[in-house]
């Protein structure tokens, strides 16, 4: 546990799921700049002990996130500092650093489900567009905040939002700033389900992962890797990276456990996926 954020699951009754959740309620969880570190190290923590098969992130209070904290803009002179090339090309490196801290939601082996309940408000929909999948309350809306405060958004929902809705709808949130309403946001296909309340929300959002973890997580990761893949390639390319991915994790053994379980009507048993040796220095 820290600050921003705490980790649970792994329990009986939540097997191969891990749920982190934004516990800064009375400041609308916002972001610091020690959040985004904090998040990218924990989640790529999770995936090299491979035992996660699921991360749900969800929230508490009245918001899922209000974004980056304001003060973050006043605080920090050096980080935001552009008036000449050296200080630019920092910027840019500092910026590659502040992406790679939600790139790792969308490149983590394993699918990740955000549950959305009140606001996602600037850099709280930066990260629900790097999750997999996104469901919400009844009283959610989204907004690319960051326009209203006289700067794009960068932190990758202006990449992400346009393979999720259709361009004209992202353009118009990046453009205007305009809040979309759970409503619009399912009809948009920005989330998968529309719940009454919190509660609920957090019930769908694990019953989700549960029927995910159930699955081979050989399977499933393979299928994260093939459909990022298909998203930010063309076709062609994307068929010849699944007959390399398919070759490299085929296994007749999980595939015949698979069968025999769904054969029998039972939850089938999988090994979880083998830990990442950390490198040695």
């Amino acid at each position: 546990m820290n600050e921003f954020f705490q980790i649970g699951g792994l329990t009986p009754d939540m097997q191969g799921i891990s749920h982190l959740v934004l516990n800064r309620p009375e400041r609308m969880n916002t972001m610091a700049p020690a959040f985004f570190p904090a998040l990218r190290d924990a989640v790529r923590g999770l995936a090299d002990e491979g035992a996660t098969r699921v991360l749900v992130i969800s929230s508490t209070g009245k918001h899922f996130s209000a974004g980056m904290a304001l003060d973050v803009f006043d605080s920090d002179e050096a980080m935001l500092a552009t008036g000449n090339a050296r200080a630019r090309l920092s910027f840019q490196e500092s910026l590659r650093r502040l992406v790679d801290c939600f790139s790792a939601l969308d490149e983590v082996r394993f699918p990740v489900i955000c549950a959305v309940q009140g606001g996602c408000i600037g850099g709280g929909l930066d990260l629900a567009s790097a999750c997999d999948i996104r469901v919400c309350s009844a009283d959610a809306f989204f907004t690319v905040q960051e326009i209203h405060i006289g700067m794009m958004a960068d932190i990758g929902v202006l990449q992400r939002l346009p393979k999720i809705v259709p361009q004209g709808v992202a353009r118009q949130m990046a453009y205007t700033g305009e809040r979309m309403s759970a409503e619009r946001a399912l009809a948009a296909g920005l989330v998968n389900a529309v719940l009454p309340d919190a509660g609920a929300l957090l019930q769908h959002a694990l019953a989700l992962a549960k029927d995910i973890a159930a699955k081979s997580p050989l399977a499933i990761a393979g299928s994260k890797l093939a459909l990022n893949h298909a998203r930010d390639h063309g076709t062609a390319a994307a068929l010849q990276q699944m007959t390399l991915l398919q070759s490299a994790i085929f296994d007749i053994d999980e595939m015949a456990r698979a069968i025999a379980a769904w054969k029998d009507k039972r939850p089938a048993e999988f090994e979880s996926l083998t830990r990442v040796a950390p490198l040695r220095v």
